[in-house]
């Protein structure tokens, strides 16, 4: 679809230049300016739902921007303990198991854990896909923290317009490894791939919005 190319391009629309220069101080600044980053990114998909030409919004550092952020990031933590209260004991349980082995038991007890890293890494990245673009765009217009933690309000959209949500999980995908890896082998540096990942997500996730997302605001 359409949108899919043009959140490839929506992060240099507009005056991108001096959106991104606070922007790429706060991935720089990431331990202590991680919900304001967040803040920004649902301020992001919120512009994007409304109009996606002017491209990417100024920022406006406002209570709302460390609001939304604030309840991003402790969504982000709910989702995310489970598996990080599972990585020591499946750790664990593969040295055990003696499948990856190294020279000594330090060398061992490494392989498992990088080992558990990988098989937990594909769940908690489908989790994510499968619900924070939508959890993201419904929060971005109505500013209500509980559709953040809405799974089931998730996977019922995506089981409604299913074709949409992998177009945009594929541009999201897409862009974080862009992000990651392309504009880093054109030696551009991981902090503006890290933001452009994070523009290109805010625009795949907002073609979400008016899929069964509750437009009302507060």
């Amino acid at each position: 679809m359409k949108f899919v190319a043009e959140s490839f391009s929506w992060p240099f629309r507009g005056d991108w230049k001096s959106t991104w220069l606070p922007g790429l101080i706060a991935v720089l600044l990431l331990p202590i300016a991680f919900i304001p980053l967040l803040g920004y990114a649902i301020a992001a998909t919120r512009a994007a739902e409304l109009d996606t030409g002017p491209g990417p919004p100024r920022w406006v550092f406002s209570m709302r921007l460390f609001w939304d952020g604030a309840w991003t990031a402790l969504a982000i933590a709910l989702f995310t303990a489970p598996f990080a209260l599972a990585f020591n004991p499946l750790a664990d349980l593969l040295f055990s198991m003696r499948i990856w082995t190294g020279g000594d038991d330090a060398v061992s007890q490494l392989y498992a854990h990088v080992a558990a890293a990988f098989l937990l890494a594909l769940p908690w990245g489908l989790l994510f896909l499968l619900h924070m673009p939508h959890a993201t765009a419904r929060f971005a217009l109505t500013a209500r923290w509980d559709d953040l933690f809405d799974f089931v309000q998730s996977v019922r959209a995506v089981s409604r317009d299913f074709a949409t949500w992998n177009l945009a999980a594929a541009a999201i995908v897409t862009g974080w490894a862009l992000g990651l890896v392309g504009v880093g082998l054109l030696c551009l540096g991981l902090i503006p791939g890290v933001f452009y990942a994070i523009l290109v997500s805010a625009h795949a996730s907002a073609a979400l919005h008016d899929k069964g997302a509750n437009s009302s605001t507060r």
